[in-house]
């Protein structure tokens, strides 16, 4: 069975200006206490349970940990045989030794935040890190064995950022040796709080984004990428496993400050999902306490979770029986020229699977509205 387990690493040097996620620039003194906590956590509700498919380190920036703090962490945890490890790193904090004391503590793969190749869309985004830094960060990744296991995640939509600029990117990225097997790409989103929330000037322009997502999924298909979830494009075999399981609606446990866990009663179909405390200091204490560390949850009758799986189906390249969208594609109305409320945004697969389009991708919370509960 497919499980999951995410460690939130909550500690940056510098927060971007568009980021809203529970992290902090002034509390790298906690780390190792924090570690341990997260170790306890790990032991306490991992005793006795499924052994872990994949592991994913996010954040903030878990590539500020070294490697002996890692592999303490990875000790705790009880992974299946072939196991996905995944360590998101800002490439500015990584080189070539500590690259390879990750992979010899069993990291499998290493999730760039690259964002963009561009001096001034990295300035204009609050990034600290420059092309170069990128390109070196690829090459001790290649020379620490990880060869093409590793992911980049790129933004679009910045106010300083033009389509050229993007494209440049896109290529950019692909002319790594070696080249990335996973390409994550992103709208800019604008978050409440954040400095770019202040500034209305820099926000993204929705029609310049779709132009771009549309030019990022041509670039990509045709470098022999592609899409298995809406932002994220991979060669085949190197789909990341813990994300899907969010999209396939798995199992997962979250360790650390704002993580989020979800888990699946067998007998009755009943779901719980609940998170933790948001801050890394009461995180410490509670764990330290011995007390639940869950800030809130929420319980999900089977309909709902039969609902939800359909709505996170969608988002995927195996899409969702035709029958489940009223008036899609697919169903009475196939095949008949302007009489399809979804035309050209689904497209009716073998199997009689309803796969959004690129363009039925820019739409997705469209055609989410209309899915019909299971029957």
């Amino acid at each position: 069975m497919a499980f999951g387990i995410y460690v939130h690493v909550p500690f940056c040097t510098t927060r971007c200006d568009y980021c809203a996620f529970a992290t902090w620039t002034d509390r790298w003194y906690l780390a190792d206490d924090y570690l341990e906590a997260c170790a306890s956590a790990a032991r306490r509700e991992l005793d006795g349970g499924p052994l872990a498919t994949s592991l994913f380190f996010g954040g903030g920036t878990p590539s500020l940990l070294s490697p002996g703090q890692l592999e303490r962490m990875l000790e705790t945890v009880p992974l299946a045989e072939a196991a996905e490890v995944t360590v998101e790193c800002n490439p500015e904090t990584v080189d070539l030794p500590k690259l390879r004391g990750y992979r010899s503590a069993g990291v499998t793969r290493l999730s760039f935040g690259v964002q963009s190749m561009d001096p001034r869309v990295l300035a204009s985004l609050g990034r600290r890190h420059d092309p170069d830094s990128v390109r070196r960060a690829v090459v001790a990744a290649g020379a620490a064995g990880f060869g093409g296991s590793y992911s980049v995640d790129l933004i679009f939509g910045a106010s300083a950022e033009t389509t050229a600029d993007w494209e440049a990117t896109l290529r950019a990225v692909l002319a790594f040796d070696p080249p990335p097997s996973h390409v994550s790409a992103y709208a800019l989103t604008v978050e409440p709080g954040t400095p770019l929330a202040a500034e209305p000037h820099r926000h993204p322009d929705p029609d310049l984004q779709a132009e771009r997502y549309l030019l990022a999924e041509e670039i990509l298909t045709d470098a022999g990428l592609e899409w298995y979830e809406i932002s994220n494009w991979a060669r085949l075999g190197s789909e990341c496993r813990h994300n899907q399981l969010y999209w396939d609606r798995g199992e997962y446990l979250g360790i650390g400050c704002a993580a989020h866990s979800h888990r699946i009663d067998p007998a009755t179909g009943w779901a719980r999902r609940w998170w933790n405390v948001r801050t890394p200091d009461r995180y410490i204490r509670l764990v330290a306490a011995g007390s639940p560390t869950e800030a809130a949850g929420e319980d999900v009758d089977p309909l709902t979770g039969e609902m939800e799986a359909l709505q996170l189906a969608l988002r995927t390249r195996r899409g969702v029986p035709a029958a489940s969208l009223a008036g899609g594609c697919g169903l009475a109305c196939a095949g008949v020229a302007g009489g399809c409320a979804l035309e050209g945004l689904v497209a009716l697969e073998p199997g009689g699977r309803a796969v959004l389009t690129p363009r039925g991708r820019l739409l997705a919370n469209e055609v989410a509205l209309r899915l019909l509960p299971p029957r």
